[in-house]
């Protein structure tokens, strides 16, 4: 059986369309079970009913015309149930239902098993035979697991249209759409580019270089070429990034210096590879080392690598570059996106990215929240390559993508389009004033930073404070530890850029999920690992090294605050607090004069939200890191597109234990604040204001859209509105609640956009 399944897929995934494939898989089916009859019934949603697509056996002319609802008949039945329906006698089952279209009166055994996508029932596969007899275990294990293949190939069909005209209704029925990642917000409707890399570098055969002094100057020609290449799309996207942004494309030509990938090009070269076969090497070691690493920041470089090589391939082909002619408002969408392509489209004219690989840490998706770009990342099952042309709607907000949409989701989508072009107008007129609801209440807005460029961004939009500086990036951006005197430069900059207001700078948290290139770690369960403040008590002497460079940084400026990540255990605190001292102590005795900071504990284990006094008794400030504990406490990686649907910090265990953590902490007059997505979402900051947290820290681009929402509402409100959603049962019950409740003047347009493709 098994081989008779792989043999039907194989000619099933190679058939030229929708109604090729359902007519060899009747037809491999009916042979492979030796029965009369194999029938396909795909659900026509426009008139709620399972239409016979396909049939071997039953009358041709029924094809097409023949429709069952979920009420109606055995097929109905098996889509109501969602279950397979093995029957020795169909014809006297209470369900049964003559059509005289099909003739289908002489067969008495029926099989029928659904046909399930993402819990939705797209069809039914059905088999029949004259003589009364029930169908093996085996047959029935045959058609689950064969119809549990087939759901994906008619969700892709659905989604690139080719179920449109196949319908008794012959138009459109349903749409399709394509979960990933959030790579930056915004809404946007436009036709799709498909982009591919410019050569292949997995199909190039090793061989003998004949010529190698010659091999070694044609490659530095090919090499010098992509280096002007690259310095011309740097200036070429000039205008529309700042100049920390722009520093990307340096760092591409830093690659490809004669120091780096070129040297070990030629290393390959003068031991007799030819160009080609050196290249598509020494890029494939660096593509499988960064894409085994966990950290989605790291990963990431593969695709530059891959990028970048690929186009010195491009040469090495002596291939004739061309310029391609874009549409004036287009969607680029690739299977890897990278930050050059992008730039290759003339400015003015990219107003979204999709990109099948990736994540929210992805160059791409930097760039694209820089130029106001939505991107949605890491889309599982894409069909990229058959999309170039097509209309796309991409959300950024929830991180989906709709391919052909129908006439009413895009007129509900151009709505929410010019909302939020009014509501960015609107936002700019609050920028500088407080964050205060309409009773006096005042809540810090604060924000999450890993580079320069986001403290540029932030204080643009009226941030009050740094919540959360991400000290690992630098460590991330280099080829070994940096020491403590670039350390101190680099908390420097932050520390001067945000004078006098207040920089949060958690210490480094890197481990399974985060590994530095130069200090690997192998773990099977990275999250639950080695990681945080674990390593760092595991190696002391990194941790005085950054307490150290920090302290240093501070002086004179005296706005600096140390966050300890990842507490499990309360004697991490204890030792923590006594090498901050400890470092504290060498500095002044070494001459400096800084002041012991304020130190923070992060509540992002759930263990933690029930030692909340011990941790008040040791910490100057608690911080909640909303991302983690919401992951940790809903066993969902939110970073994983099968399950993000289950990921919410509007989830009712979450709520209640975020206001635990407040109530405590409140209570014992320390300083709150928290940090990550929960922070940023204008309908669950009404909630955390009214918890008690009145430090909020997050991404700079939802500064403005918090602020307004806060500024709608007073502060009773917003308890009253607490005290309903902690009563709620589920996730949905608290969403449907707050939009009701928020649906005022301003409110709603932020609610509506994010709500959108979920009505």
């Amino acid at each position: 059986m098994l081989e008779a399944l792989h043999s039907i897929m194989t000619e099933v995934n190679s058939a030229r369309d929708l109604s090729a494939t359902l007519d060899i898989l009747v037809r491999s089916v009916q042979k492979t079970l030796v029965t009369r009859v194999c029938s396909v019934y795909l659900l026509d949603r426009s008139i709620g009913r399972y239409v016979l697509m396909a049939s071997q056996g039953l009358d041709p002319a029924a094809v097409g015309r023949v429709s069952l609802s979920p009420q109606e008949g055995l097929v109905g039945l098996v889509a109501q149930r969602a279950e397979t329906v093995n029957l020795d006698n169909a014809n006297a089952h209470p369900r049964y239902h003559y059509i005289p279209e099909t003739r289908e009166e002489q067969y008495e055994s029926f099989l029928g098993v659904p046909v399930i996508h993402q819990a939705q029932v797209l069809g039914v596969l059905v088999v029949q035979q004259p003589e009364r007899r029930r169908f093996s275990a085996e047959d029935e294990a045959f058609m689950i697991t064969l119809s549990a293949q087939l759901a994906p190939v008619i969700a892709l069909a659905e989604s690139k249209g080719v179920l449109r005209g196949l319908t008794p209704l012959g138009r459109k029925t349903t749409d399709a759409y394509f979960d990933g990642v959030p790579g930056a917000p915004g809404v946007v409707i436009a036709q799709a580019v498909t982009v591919f890399p410019p050569a292949d570098l997995a199909a190039i055969p090793q061989r003998v270089c004949e010529d190698i002094k010659a091999e070694i100057k044609f490659f530095n020609g090919c090499l010098e070429a992509v280096r002007e290449d690259i310095n011309d799309l740097k200036i070429k996207i000039k205008s529309q990034l700042r100049p920390e942004e722009r520093e990307l494309f340096d760092a591409y030509l830093h690659m490809l210096s004669d120091n780096a990938l070129g040297a070990e090009v030629v290393a390959l070269i003068q031991q007799g590879n030819w160009a080609q076969g050196a290249l598509a090497q020494v890029a494939q070691q660096h593509i499988s080392a960064f894409a085994s690493i966990d950290d989605d920041y790291l990963r990431e470089r593969a695709t530059d690598i891959k990028d970048l090589c690929s186009r010195v391939l491009f040469y090495l082909q002596e291939k004739q570059k061309q310029n391609r002619v874009y549409p004036p408002r287009c969607i680029l969408v690739c299977e890897e996106l990278s930050a050059a392509m992008l730039a290759e489209v003339p400015k003015g004219q990219l107003v979204g990215v999709v990109s099948a690989e990736g994540s929210a840490h992805a160059h791409v998706a930097i760039l694209a929240r820089a130029m106001g770009l939505p991107a949605v990342m890491g889309v599982a099952n894409f069909p990229f390559a058959d999309l170039d042309g097509q209309e796309l709607i991409v959300d950024g907000h929830n991180g989906r993508v709709y391919t052909n949409p129908s006439d009413a989701l895009r007129q509900r989508y151009l709505e929410i389009v010019r909302e939020e072009v009014q509501l960015s107008e609107d936002l700019e007129a609050i920028r500088d004033l407080p964050c205060e609801t309409l009773d006096g209440h005042r809540v810090e807005l604060w924000v999450n930073t890993g580079l320069l460029t986001d403290v540029l961004r932030s204080r643009e939009r009226g941030a009050e404070g740094i919540g959360l500086f991400r000290t690992e990036v630098p460590f991330m951006l280099r080829e070994s530890f940096p020491t403590e005197s670039e350390q101190t430069e680099i908390y420097r900059e932050q520390l001067e850029a945000f004078h006098p207001k207040m920089v949060t700078m958690r210490t480094l948290d890197i481990g399974g999920d985060k590994p530095l290139p130069y200090f690997p770690i192998e773990e099977d369960n990275p999250f639950l690992g080695w990681r945080g403040i674990r390593v760092s008590m595991d190696h002391p002497e990194l941790f005085l090294g950054q307490v150290r460079a920090m302290l240093r940084a501070s002086d004179g400026l005296n706005n600096l605050q140390i966050l300890l990540p990842m507490i499990s255990q309360i004697g991490e605190i204890d030792t923590s607090c006594m090498l901050i001292r400890r470092a504290h102590r060498e500095l002044y005795e070494e001459g400096y004069s800084v002041k012991l900071p304020p130190i923070g504990v992060m509540i992002e284990v759930p263990a933690m939200a029930w030692q909340v006094p011990e941790i008040v008794k040791r910490a100057d400030f608690v911080s909640v890191g909303s991302n983690d504990l919401t992951q940790y406490m809903l066993a969902v990686d939110r970073n994983n597109p099968r399950v993000t649907n289950l990921f919410s910090h509007l989830h009712p265990a979450v709520l209640r234990v975020m206001y635990k953590i407040a109530q405590e902490v409140t209570a014992s007059g320390k300083k709150l604040s928290i940090c990550g997505e929960m922070a940023g979402s204008p309908s669950a900051s009404v909630l955390l204001m009214a918890m008690g947290f009145n430090i909020l820290s997050m991404n700079a681009t939802n500064l403005l859209k918090v602020k307004s929402m806060i500024r709608d509402i007073t502060l009773t409100q917003a308890k009253d509105l607490l005290n309903y959603a902690l009563q709620q049962e589920d996730t949905e019950s608290v969403k449907n609640l707050l939009e009701n409740a928020l649906h005022g003047a301003g409110t709603g347009r932020m609610l509506r956009a994010v709500r959108a493709s979920h009505e």
